[in-house]
């Protein structure tokens, strides 16, 4: 799980190419949602004016999010910025991926086979 978050904060928080699966795209959000809420309430606690740490943090994250978002979008064969469409886009996030290589990259999920598929071409 840590090593998804790390994945995508460290290595791609500004890559807006390429395929994310939906295990990638949810666990980010999970863990960065809960690490928020964990840096609110505790800074919030030993002083109001620490609980902005929380805030700074998101603000921290914020291009990350999108990137992965973007890229959760390009796995269901839609552009990025279908994400700020509030249900479609919750919709598409939940969707399962195109299977097979598209437009945007290959298949996340299944690369090796996507390898093996262009090699017989």
């Amino acid at each position: 799980m840590l090593e998804v978050y790390k994945r995508v904060v460290l290595e791609n928080y500004s890559n807006f190419n390429g395929r994310a699966r939906r295990s990638e795209y949810w666990l980010f959000t999970l863990l960065s949602t809960i690490i928020s809420i964990v840096l609110s309430v505790v800074f919030s606690l030993i002083s109001p004016s620490l609980g902005l740490i929380g805030n700074v943090y998101s603000l921290a994250v914020f291009i990350p999010t999108i990137a992965v978002g973007a890229r959760r979008m390009h796995d269901v064969g839609k552009s990025g910025w279908y994400q700020i469409i509030p249900i479609y886009g919750l919709i598409l996030a939940c969707t399962e991926g195109e299977k097979g290589p598209n437009e945007y990259g290959a298949d996340p999920k299944n690369q090796l086979e996507d390898i093996d598929e262009i090699g017989k071409e």
